[in-house]
């Protein structure tokens, strides 16, 4: 990482839509912060990036990621969850608390804090909603908010239980913070390892309907709504989530979503190798005649082309605030075993700006939409220090800049994360990282 020096940005395409700032200018960081942005910025920089026909937006913010750190250290640590993140243009992330021992006591926040805080990238722990993620009493919520979480989840552990879940969020009034739920009826989704449909039938997998995700979110939204809790919906995958989550929007409820990469550009196809996986990307087609990928088990599943376009139209309309990673970086023997073996989750983080811009080169997805679902979206959906996700003077100098139009082919072994399960292996993407600034300071130049 570089030292702290003055740093002008200039030259590029400014686009900041939190601000409505869309303009070829100069953005020149001074102490830390963001000093001046104009078409010719004055500036008494140190050192200059020339971001000539490159996008210039705040730092990305991931509401959701998995940097496993304490416990699973042979899957990701905090230092390598943060690097992996600024060659994806993050700045900011929040982790879940699914690690060992969980984040249910100010002393596992504190320790995340404080291993983050020498690194290239800010850290906001959410902690846990019951002990030990176990769904059976709550934890203690207030040391955990006074000690720095930022929201509340048993992420991985849906609260089965409709009681504890309405006091817990009952509880996340008096801090302010949101409750973020996987929305997940395990007694329809039990055993099941990839959405319930033609391709589960074919490779002959135990199926997760659809349901199994929206029966859950339909019982949140009422609990929120009948609290007036600040409800979060984690990594919405169906249509018929989104259809729940716009409808409460429109009634004036307290919810909040969001989306990951995968889930609006991938489809339950990517699970049988040599299907294509998304459209716009060159490679459709791997190596090996294997009949199942283990990296493209996830939770959620990889769901229906119409799903996928449901969550896209989401995106559009409001009804879905921000794009979050879900970043869930795992060992090589925790995928390469029999598919109901094999651990769910997709290492995100290097790869969630190529995957959505897929879709921009598609023209399914506008450019400023989807830098406002990557800053301001998710910060104003998690209700996070307004200056994050801005390049308004004063703001912290966190900074992404991206090529849109750079071509390059993924190789998972060449990952900052310690994950390397992608079912992106091998494809063509087009759009990369190009610099990321965290404070004024360069921590990743491609």
């Amino acid at each position: 990482m570089s030292e702290r020096a003055h740093l002008l940005i200039r030259g590029g395409r400014i686009l900041d839509p939190g601000q409505g700032l869309d303009q070829v200018g100069d953005v020149l960081i001074r102490d830390g912060r963001i000093a001046a942005i104009g078409p010719s910025a004055p500036s008494d920089a140190q050192r200059v990036i020339d971001a000539t026909g490159l996008i210039v937006c705040p730092g990305f913010v991931d509401l959701h990621c998995h940097l496993r750190e304490p416990g699973f250290e042979h899957k990701e640590t905090i230092a390598t969850g943060t690097l992996a993140a600024a060659r994806g243009g993050f700045t900011t992330v929040c982790c879940m608390p699914n690690t060992e021992p969980p984040v249910d006591s100010a002393a596992v926040v504190e320790f995340i804090l404080r291993t983050a805080s020498a690194l290239g990238g800010r850290v906001l722990p959410i902690g846990c909603v019951s002990r030990g993620r176990a769904g059976k009493e709550l934890a203690e919520m207030g040391d955990l908010a006074d000690a720095g979480a930022v929201a509340f989840s048993d992420d991985g552990s849906p609260v089965a239980d409709a009681a504890l879940l309405r006091r817990a969020l009952e509880y996340s009034t008096t801090f302010g913070l949101p409750l973020v739920e996987h929305c997940e009826d395990l007694s329809l989704s039990h055993e099941g390892v990839m959405h319930e449909g033609w391709v589960a039938t074919r490779l002959g997998l135990r199926g997760i309907p659809a349901a199994a995700e929206e029966a859950a979110v339909a019982r949140a939204i009422a609990l929120a709504e009948l609290t007036g809790a600040h409800l979060h919906i984690a990594h919405v995958s169906t249509a018929g989530s989104v259809d729940l989550v716009r409808r409460a929007k429109e009634r004036g409820s307290p919810i909040t979503a969001e989306v990951t990469p995968h889930h609006l550009a991938l489809t339950h196809e990517a699970v049988m190798v040599g299907a294509p996986v998304l459209s716009g990307v060159e490679g459709s087609e791997s190596p090996g005649g294997l009949a199942y990928d283990t990296n493209a088990k996830v939770n959620p599943p990889l769901r229906t082309p119409a799903d996928a376009e449901a969550c896209l139209r989401g995106l559009l309309d409001g009804a879905i605030d921000a794009i979050a990673t879900d970043h869930a970086p795992h060992a090589i023997e925790d995928k390469l075993c029999e598919f109901d073996h094999a651990a769910f989750g997709i290492s995100g983080l290097e790869t969630a700006l190529g995957l959505c811009l897929s879709l921009v080169h598609d023209g399914r997805l506008d450019l400023p939409t989807l830098v406002y679902k990557l800053t301001a979206g998710p910060v104003r959906a998690f209700g996070l220090e307004p200056s994050l996700g801005s390049l308004a003077v004063g703001a912290p100098g966190d900074v992404a800049v991206f090529d849109p139009q750079a071509e390059w082919t993924v190789e998972p072994e060449r990952f900052a994360s310690k994950g390397k399960n992608t079912p992106l292996a091998g494809r063509r993407l087009r759009g990369r990282v190009v610099a990321t600034v965290y404070g004024g300071k360069v921590v990743f130049e491609g």
